[in-house]
């Protein structure tokens, strides 16, 4: 019998999911379809694998199936004129005909679900869903906002979609720029969730990471003049030089000071901090290109001691400028406690506010534990645990306060 579990089905749902949808897409028309058929798809395989044992091609079978699952529903429900038609279509093998400048199915998902007709945080958040395949509770971490509403928002853009008869179809070249922003953001969310998963075991989800790095590159390819690209392109790079480094053997939460700098990938480093002096180049910094030109700083480093926290805080001062947000505030102060000490950092925590993230309460316990204040620090670190939904994170954050409960 084959020793196939509920989390095997779970593991190629993650990978899969986003191109399954993307590929049934382009060939129904029609995202509600798709997404019903790659479900039934996934429902099957759970009945199916632990008999059969998972397929050579998780992914192959998995659109296969949600394929033969559509044109049994098509047979079903079209009309005696559209149904006979539309399944020959769906049943034939050979792919429809590529159109326009976009070739990869799931790129293409980004660009016409930022369609300009549906609010910039539904194209977000609707491509989220589609193309990395995050649930609605991980979409509504990364918005900071509660589930209930995000799952509202996702009803919302797909009813857009519907009425207003939004075509799924390859933008024509000239509608590419207007796009892109929306696409950008998706993509950096997605390396987002996968560089620090919202919930789950462990710290890392790396097959969103390598999502998230391909299509940067498709995009990058599509679009290599554009320097916001070129930005993300390189802040993904270099954030995932250090992947190996930010988890210990055992599992463990590794912080940037304390890795271990000759595990991270010189190769991504080099092309990472290439992109960055293309960007600068062009004297236009961007966000991507500030936040990469951020990352650049820390790669430069032979050690944590080494790093230019003035450099680094200067940028952070343009970033600001550029993206007045908590988020970014927040980052700034970690910076400001390595240029002006702890204290200074502490009080411009004071300003801010991020009710539904733990980075928060989690910096602060932080700053107030170098500051010796070890009962503050150990309430704040309650706070932070509160709130945060990865147990590598949790687990983490559990040994800090332990450390300042423990103190003497």
């Amino acid at each position: 019998m084959p020793d196939v579990r509920a989390p095997d089905v779970e593991a190629v749902f993650r990978e899969s999911y986003g191109r399954a949808v993307a590929v049934l897409t382009r060939l129904l028309g029609d995202i509600d379809a798709a997404e019903e058929a790659v479900q039934d798809a996934f429902l099957t395989a759970v009945q199916r694998w632990p008999a059969d044992g998972v397929p050579p091609s998780p992914a192959g079978w998995i659109v296969t199936t949600a394929r033969n699952r559509a044109i049994d529903r098509l047979r079903r429900e079209s009309t005696r004129a559209d149904r006979y038609r539309a399944a020959a279509l769906l049943a034939d093998d050979s792919p429809p005909p590529e159109e326009g400048a976009v070739r990869d199915d799931r790129l293409r998902m980004l660009f016409t679900c930022c369609h300009p007709a549906l609010a910039p945080a539904a194209r977000v958040a609707l491509t989220l869903r589609l193309v990395g395949g995050l649930s609605t509770a991980e979409i509504a971490h990364g918005f900071l906002v509660p589930e209930a509403t995000m799952a509202q928002r996702l009803v919302r853009a797909k009813a857009k979609i519907r009425d207003a008869r939004i075509p799924y179809r390859v933008p024509a070249e000239a509608d590419l720029p207007d796009r892109l922003s929306g696409v950008l953001a998706v993509v950096y969310l997605v390396y987002a969730e996968g560089h620090t998963a919202s919930a789950g075991e462990g710290l890392l989800r790396t097959d969103l990471c390598a999502e998230a790095v391909r299509l940067a590159r498709e995009l990058a390819e599509l679009m290599p003049d554009e320097p916001k690209v070129l930005g993300l392109l390189a802040l993904v790079l270099l954030s995932e030089s250090r992947r190996a480094a930010r988890v210990a053997p055992d599992g463990s939460l590794v912080p940037l000071p304390e890795q271990d700098r000759w595990r991270w990938d010189a190769a991504l480093v080099a092309e990472g901090q290439e992109l960055v002096r293309r960007c600068l180049r062009r004297g236009a910094p961007g966000p991507y290109q500030v936040q990469a030109a951020i990352q650049a700083v820390h790669s430069d480093a032979a050690t944590a001691a080494d790093t230019d926290w003035g450099q680094v805080l200067t940028l952070y001062d343009h970033l600001l400028a550029l993206t007045p947000s908590p988020v970014v505030a927040l980052n700034r102060a970690v910076a400001v406690v390595e240029v002006h000490g702890p204290a200074a950092a502490l009080a411009l925590l004071d300003a801010l506010d991020l009710p539904r993230s733990h980075l928060l309460p989690a910096v602060r316990a932080d700053l107030l534990r170098r500051l010796g204040r070890r009962a503050e620090a150990a309430a704040a670190y309650d706070a932070a645990l509160a709130l945060a939904g990865n147990a590598t994170e949790r687990a983490f954050l559990e040994r800090r306060r332990a450390e300042v409960a423990g103190a003497g």
